[in-house]
Parts: C-alpha cells; sequence; structure tokens
C-alpha cells in the first residue's frame, strides 16, 4: 500500500513540474508535428506514395520525439539530490522508477498516441489503417520510455548524456520500430495486423518485467 502511496506521489510531482516547464514538455510535441507534417510537402501529393510511406515517417518521427526527453528522465532529480532521497527512502526504488517511467509515458507518449491519427490524415490512411497506427502507439509508445529510462540511467552524470541515450537505446528501439509500422504497413496492404500487435505486446511484456529492474540497477551504479 505504501509503495502505490509513494508511485502515485511520483507521478503527480513529475506532472507538476513538467507543467512549470511547458516549453520542456511540449517540444517533443511540436517536433513529432513539424516532422510529419513535412514529408507530404516534400514527397507531393500522390495518395499511393504517402501511404507507403506513411508507417514508417509517422513511427520514426514519434520514436525521434520520444528521445528528446529522456535525458531530463533523472537528471534534475539527480542535480538536486531529490533521486538521492527517493533512493534511501523506505518505498522500493523499482515502484518509483516505475512512477517516473509513466509519468513520462503521460508527458511524451499519450499525446502522440493522440495526436498521430489527426496527422495520419495527411497521408490519406484509412480508418482501418489510422486504428492500426493508434493501437501500435499505444502498445509500443511505453516500451520506449521504458527502454528509455534504461539508457538514462546507464548515462545519469555524464558529459553528453543526451548522444549517449541516443546511441545506447536506438538498436533496442529497431523491434518496435519494426512491427510497429509493419502494423500499420499491413493494414494498407490489405491484411491482418493482429500478429505484429501481438509481438508489439510481448515485447511490452518484456520491457515492464526487465527494464524497471534494469533501470534501478543503472541508478544505484550512478548514486553509487
Amino acid at each position: 500500500m505504501f509503495g502505490l502511496i509513494a508511485l502515485s506521489g511520483v507521478i503527480r510531482r513529475d506532472l507538476k513540474i513538467a507543467m512549470r516547464r511547458k516549453a520542456d514538455a511540449f517540444t517533443p510535441l511540436v517536433f513529432f508535428v513539424i516532422v510529419v507534417s513535412l514529408f507530404p510537402l516534400g514527397v507531393g501529393p500522390e495518395r499511393d506514395t504517402l501511404r507507403q510511406i506513411a508507417p514508417g515517417v509517422l513511427w520514426v518521427a514519434a520514436l525521434l520525439a520520444g528521445m528528446l526527453s529522456l535525458n531530463r528522465l533523472f537528471e534534475q532529480d539527480y542535480a538536486d539530490g531529490t533521486l538521492e532521497q527517493l533512493f534511501f527512502s523506505s518505498a522500493p526504488l523499482g515502484m518509483l522508477v516505475v512512477g517516473k517511467v509513466f509519468a513520462h509515458w503521460l508527458l511524451s507518449g499519450l499525446p502522440l498516441v493522440l495526436l498521430a491519427p489527426l496527422l495520419g490524415l495527411q497521408y490519406d490512411l484509412s480508418a482501418s489503417s489510422l486504428t492500426a497506427l493508434t493501437l501500435s502507439l499505444v502498445i509500443g509508445t511505453p516500451v520506449l520510455s521504458l527502454v528509455g529510462a534504461i539508457g538514462a540511467g546507464l548515462t545519469l552524470g555524464l558529459r553528453g548524456g543526451g548522444v549517449l541515450v541516443a546511441l545506447l537505446v536506438l538498436p533496442l528501439y529497431v523491434p518496435v520500430l519494426v512491427f510497429g509500422a509493419g502494423s500499420v504497413g499491413a493494414v494498407n496492404a490489405g491484411l491482418e495486423a493482429a500478429s505484429h500487435l501481438s509481438l508489439l505486446a510481448a515485447i511490452l511484456v518484456l520491457a515492464g518485467f526487465f527494464a524497471p529492474w534494469a533501470t534501478t540497477v543503472a541508478l544505484r551504479i550512478a548514486l553509487e
């Protein structure tokens, strides 16, 4: 019970801090909108071409937008000593990590999920393709936050941590990108997206089980 209270407290705290720094909170979303909107202007109005590139463009843009805020996941708490207080608190550190990851997803992942179907209309995607896109992002974006937390923990306190996080997590993001974009591409081709979404869900389960533990270990190393 105490762990759940600590979890909700961490989530509320991170959301309040993010609302005080609205520029940082909205930067990934603005980046996502700009990148996705530029491709139709550059490629042209050919509908078949737009439908073909839509899954990859939307998913790559979502992946990169989510990465923009990873280096700030633990950085501020590390700088002001809050992370050390959380480390020595009676609540499990893994539970606190889950709270911070969930808050990160609420700020960087959920807005992308809500906005992606609207931006997908620029690519003349059908209703079924937009549904597959939304489902894939709902399942896949939490994985990006979970895996990204490991990289943020490993690079905590290092100079140039943002670049190092990208180098660490990008290879791990590839399966999510392949199955996420593949689910939309399958629907565009008249196939079922269930297999891609099932594999994406399996990755989410694995990440949800291992990522908090791995992030906790990385934070303990950084604090020691």
